[in-house]
């Protein structure tokens, strides 16, 4: 597990096909940055639905694939392109749970979440297809909130403080919230104490649908 780059950004105009939005996504590598409760000094987003608070203050994305997009679609994607706070690899979302605790220089932090993209990131890799790609692949990154505040520096260590008991990889999440929503699934995911607020209130409204259906 490797931090590959650190990186902020407050939201800016930013343009595509002559109409312009806000967007926080693009942001720019740093040497060193202090992360509090609420995300890194200097960073924020203009999304709020998607994006920011206390669960998902830090945003992770993998190297591994930066490789893979640049296979398919055969050009180069230069880090931070998915507007993630934290680059790093050996860290996938098959690999890593919800709940599990991580030691990243000064700070600990706690994965909340999957990520839930949005056409943003279409936009700003001027790739039509790609958000479509990434749910496909579900290689959507995913969030952490933050339990010790504290700096961290483009290479400080990783380490894992805490697997968490039930194993529920950040894939599992983003696959049952867009290819595999069952009941089972959905009540497996609810069980994690840890699991961001807003996650769960999406899960839960969606088992009440099934119930009502």
């Amino acid at each position: 597990m490797k931090i590959e780059s650190l990186n902020i950004g407050l939201p800016k105009t930013a343009k595509y096909r002559e109409k312009e939005y806000m967007t926080g996504i693009d942001k720019k590598a740093v040497s060193e940055a202090w992360l509090s409760k609420n995300g890194f000094f200097d960073d924020g987003v203009a999304n709020t639905d998607f994006h920011g608070g206390a669960d998902r203050a830090v945003c992770f994305y993998v190297l591994e694939h930066y490789k893979e997009w640049e296979g398919e679609f055969k050009r180069s994607f230069s880090k931070p392109s998915f507007g993630e706070n934290l680059t790093v690899s050996g860290m996938d979302e098959k690999s890593i749970c919800i709940g599990d605790i991580f030691q990243i220089g000064e700070a600990i932090v706690q994965i909340t979440q999957g990520r839930i993209p949005c056409a943003t990131i279409s936009k700003h890799n001027d790739k039509e297809e790609l958000l479509k790609r990434i749910i496909e692949t579900c290689r959507t990154g995913y969030f952490a909130r933050v339990i010790k505040e504290g700096m961290i520096e483009k290479d400080s260590e990783i380490q894992l403080l805490e697997s968490h008991p039930l194993k529920i990889d950040v894939h599992f999440l983003i696959e049952t919230f867009f290819h595999q929503l069952t009941e089972e699934r959905i009540r497996k995911i609810l069980e994690i104490n840890e699991l961001a607020e807003d996650m769960r209130q999406k899960f839960t409204n969606r088992l009440l649908k099934m119930k009502i259906n």
